[in-house]
């Protein structure tokens, strides 16, 4: 039999945290000085077996008497029989390894040593058993030809279980190893260096292993006579291949070069770290090999081939990646927990790849759910709410393509006397839409010691890890739980507590949260051209989990009727309106709507009038052309300069005729919204827009649902002649709702700002008489765009 590859190490020191340590508990021991823990001090390891031949799996279990030893077989368990048989020390003996063929089936696979006592199970890494094989060839020596002083190298690679052993003969003669000027790789190939003529021959490759010996075909090795002696560039003939191995294995770098003179090899990392000196030789005239390999020997190497007292150089480079069992650097430890606490076990594992960890259950695989918990990538396990059911042995298994380590820890769950039973007739009644009350009785025994409740509380679709408890005092029998969610479901239970202890869960109870309608959504718009809008808000995709979505309407604000409702799912944030008036000024109101019915809408107020002038005009001129070239000519300069000229005298125009249409700006807004009354005087181009909600309106506006503040509507819509004059009208009824207000501590003025119209509130401190309600507009041209909310960042001119 094969001797079995080296197995992980697995059975490193515990590492234990200091604070830990005060919450755990002696190990229990049976009064005979063995200790209750069940603990493998042998596991079995991956071996390669011979077909016929017998096999033995190590396994010796440490822990309290009676312990039971079984053995699985690819996760199922294996039976006792003639062919395999437990020892009397826990080992299992297959008498004779069998492969598939004859009616029985294969013994390779992956065993498993399962142990077990009154306190638990336990079971071991797994152990992966092959058969020994030996394939054909799959690569022969080829015939050579080399000069004298050359290089000569012959090749053969052959699959095996285990690897099998590589040797060469010539003329059917074994190799003098001793001679310098040959070198033996183990991966299969003679290199043979400084040729002679006596190297000439019939060379042969010779494999062997436990399961079988093959010699390959021949090849011949023809030495011509010395070289002419002229210079010939170094070159790599073959260089280093990329390798995975894994630890305490060795790695074979191969580099063979040749040149005239002979070209040095050299070795270096392409990431610049030093190669290092322990376990590292060079094979030959510059084959690397590293002996021993860890984690820290993976990389890329580069074989260098220099021309003697020159610069000039060959390069080849190779990957070399080492691989690492999974082991532990933090075990899980035993512990001893009250009823009803939360126990938690942690285990740290490394390796390369990293390992995957999985958590057993006396030998079954444990999941999340209910009241266990994985986290951190599976090292931490948590088990809350503990019972008698969770006492048991628990299993950290840590596994990677190099290997395989487990680690074991025992719960033990504390149960005191005279404990309370769990809280009965728990309800759960929901309030509002964001809370809900709960109630309960006391226990119904062992109430005396109470000292309080606690209650936990997680949405029904939440894992546990997301669970949260409120405490409540041990004479309250129900308890408000507020700042919920609306229309979610939520799962309460109830444990009390004493100074020993707390009582096991009562029942779950599931309460939902009632509905309610959506806030107003947030809404600004944009004006794209002299007929189009574009508004804008934030999605809401709860909103299609609750049959909701989005409601838009819009008119003229001359007109009584909305057109709408527009309806739009709750995950779009945009939509356009086209084809509207480019003279009208227009009110546009968004609402969200559910299953429990519409929502507030948000208003806003904008005109089109100040685009579409704009557009009629003439594009704005661009008086600061940049020539594209460096180029430049006393002609072109002549014409520039012109260009500049008409450019300045026509926007001087254009804000005179601008200045003339704002004067009469309000006025003319006022007319598109009452009857008319006389001849329309010229509008002017520029954008008004209001942010109307709040208090409701009278008339027909209020008929629609809207809310909109009156003093702002009055602002933005004065009426005619109010601007800079004093109300012709005698005495306005005070008690007329639609008579505005002539004196208020707010004023008001219309600023431009980067093309957009702002109406910005004023609180006046200086108590500065009050003029009216419309300041006198900047002269200079205000473009269409959005009021904006919040005070505006540059200087209000009041009107005088």
């Amino acid at each position: 039999m094969a001797a079995p590859r080296a197995a992980p190490p697995c059975c490193r020191p515990r590492l234990l945290l200091p604070l830990l340590l005060l919450l755990l508990l002696p190990a229990p021991s049976d009064g005979l000085g063995h200790s209750a823990e069940l603990a493998f001090a042998v596991e079995p390891s991956d071996d390669v077996a011979v077909p016929g031949q017998p096999v033995v799996l190590g396994c010796k279990v440490e822990g309290t008497p009676p312990v039971r030893i079984t053995w699985r077989k690819n996760g199922v368990e294996l039976p006792e029989s003639t062919h395999s048989t437990v020892l009397a020390n826990g080992s299992l003996m297959i008498r004779h390894f069998l492969l598939d063929g004859g009616g029985s089936p294969s013994d390779e696979g992956d065993y498993e040593c399962v142990a077990q006592n009154r306190f638990g199970l336990v079971v071991s890494r797994k152990a992966r058993i092959q058969a020994a094989t030996m394939s054909d060839f799959h690569v022969h020596p080829q015939a050579t030809v080399g000069e004298e002083g050359g290089v000569a190298r012959f090749q053969c690679q052959i699959h095996g279980l285990p690897k099998p052993l590589i040797t060469w003969e010539k003329n059917r003669v074994p190799i003098d190893t001793d001679n310098e000027r040959y070198t033996l790789l183990p991966k299969g190939v003679l290199q043979i260096t400084g040729l002679q003529a006596e190297d000439s021959g019939v060379f042969h490759c010779v494999a062997s292993n436990v399961a079988s010996v093959r010699v390959s075909h021949g090849a011949s090795l023809t030495v011509s006579g010395s070289g002419s002696g002229a210079y010939k560039e170094p070159t790599i003939l073959v260089g280093p291949e990329n390798l995975t191995l894994t630890v305490h294995q060795t790695a074979v770098l191969e580099c063979v070069a040749t040149g005239n003179p002979r070209p040095i090899v050299s070795w270096s990392r392409l990431d610049g770290r030093p190669i290092g000196v322990e376990g590292i030789q060079v094979l030959g005239t510059g084959n690397l090999i590293i002996s021993d390999v860890t984690v820290q020997h993976s990389g890329v190497y580069v074989c260098a081939a220099n021309r003697p007292g020159t610069r000039v150089r060959r390069t080849a480079q190779g990957r070399l990646v080492v691989q690492a069992p999974a082991e532990f650097v933090q075990h899980p430890q035993s512990i001893s927990r009250p009823a009803g606490t939360t126990a938690m076990f942690t285990c740290q594992a490394q390796g390369e790849p990293p390992p995957h960890v999985t958590w057993l259950k006396n030998g079954q695989v444990l999941g999340p759910g209910g009241h266990v918990r994985l986290k951190n990538n599976n090292s931490t396990l948590t088990i809350s709410g503990i019972g008698p059911e969770d006492e048991a042995i628990y299993q950290c298994m840590a596994e990677n393509s190099a290997g395989s380590s487990q680690a074991s820890a025992r719960l033990t769950v504390l149960w005191a006397e005279g404990l309370p039973g769990p809280p009965v007739n728990v309800q759960a009644v929901s309030v509002s839409s964001t809370e809900v009350r709960v109630s309960w009785t006391e226990p119904l025994v062992n109430t005396k010691e109470i000292i309080g409740y606690v209650l936990h509380i997680r949405k029904a679709a939440d894992p546990p890890e997301l669970e949260y408890q409120e405490a409540v005092s041990k004479s309250t029998f129900q308890h408000l739980v507020s700042d919920l969610e609306p229309s979610t479901a939520y799962s309460f239970y109830i444990k009390a507590y004493t100074p020993r202890g707390a009582s096991s869960a009562s029942a779950p109870t599931l309460a939902s949260t009632l509905g309610e309608a959506p806030a107003p959504p947030p809404l600004s718009v944009r004006v794209l051209g002299s007929s189009t809008l574009q508004l804008l808000w934030e999605p809401w995709p709860r909103l299609a989990q609750h049959e909701g979505g989005f409601k838009l309407f819009y008119r003229p604000a001359s007109k009584a009727s909305f057109t709408g409702p527009i309806l739009l799912p709750g995950t779009v944030s945009s939509y356009n309106l086209s084809q509207l008036d480019p003279t009208a000024v227009y009110e546009v109101k968004l609402l969200a709507y559910n299953q429990h019915g519409d929502g507030n809408a948000t208003v806003r107020f904008v005109s089109l009038r100040g685009a579409s002038e704009r557009t009629a005009l003439s594009p704005p001129c661009d008086c600061r052309k940049e020539e594209a070239t460096n180029q430049t000519s006393t002609t072109g300069i002549v014409i520039g300069i012109h260009i500049g000229v008409t450019c300045i005298i026509f926007c001087v125009l254009f804000l005179l005729f601008g200045q003339r249409g704002r004067v009469l700006l309000c006025k003319d807004v006022e007319n598109q919204l009452s009857p008319p009354q006389g001849p329309r005087s010229q509008r002017d181009p520029g954008i008004l827009a209001l942010n109307g909600a709040g208090r409701g309106e009278r008339g027909q506006l209020g008929r629609d649902g809207k809310h909109v503040d009156m003093k702002e509507l009055e602002q933005l819509f004065p009426r005619a002649g109010a601007v800079g004059q004093p109300d012709p009208r005698p005495n306005p009824r005070p008690t007329d709702p639609e008579a505005p207000a002539l004196c208020e501590e707010t004023q008001f003025s219309m600023l431009p700002l980067q093309g957009f119209g702002l109406l910005e509130e004023m609180t006046s401190e200086a108590k500065a008489p009050c003029v009216g309600p419309l300041a006198a507009l900047p002269p200079q041209d205000t473009g269409p765009g959005l009021l904006s909310e919040g005070p505006a960042t540059l200087p209000a001119r009041s009107g005088q």
